[in-house]
């Protein structure tokens, strides 16, 4: 799949099919992350490969705005460790890997581990240390069966994109 495509064609998911995410595919997903451009070069990111089904359960308990983490059969854990701009260069890794993910058929749904106990929780049972910033846990998995959505609406390009200055259309 080219990446325009890709892009275009990426869904999140919450559901998933209890199959295991191949190793090659995992790997792929890393290096992914791994060549996603950080903030001066620092790569101040740590990724955890998570597949036992029992920490799988647990998290999925923890983080209340991602209970599917529960039945994923794969999650990754986004650490950043002395980051300068630690939101940024998660975010630029994590959608390589979501990209990468969904190009091998693997999806994934962001999941927000906002609440300070929660955060505690995750660091606790993955035993990160408490002054690295835990930024999200990306469950990964191979779509269930069911309805497909065709699309997800976007605001048209006017909207959305200038030319030259604020409120000057693109087109």
């Amino acid at each position: 799949m080219d990446v325009y495509q890709c892009i275009r064609s990426r869904r999140t998911v919450r559901e998933f099919k209890p199959d295991p995410v191949p190793e090659d595919v995992i790997l792929k997903i890393l290096q992914a992350a791994r060549w996603a451009p950080s903030s001066s070069n620092t790569q101040a990111w740590h990724f955890i490969v998570i597949q036992d089904s029992s920490t799988l359960t647990t998290l999925g308990e923890i983080c209340s705005q991602g209970r599917f983490i529960g039945q994923a059969p794969m999650a990754i854990a986004i650490v950043m460790e002395n980051a300068p701009r630690p939101q940024l260069d998660a975010g630029r890794a994590l959608q390589q890997m979501e990209l990468m993910a969904w190009s091998e058929g693997v999806g994934t749904c962001f999941a927000g581990v906002r609440d300070p106990a929660q955060q505690t929780a995750v660091k606790e049972l993955l035993g990160i240390a408490e002054e690295m910033e835990l930024i999200t846990v990306l469950p990964f998995g191979y779509p269930a069966e069911g309805p497909r959505k065709k699309g997800t609406p976007r605001k048209p390009m006017e909207e959305i994109a200038h030319r030259e200055r604020f409120g000057q259309p693109y087109r």
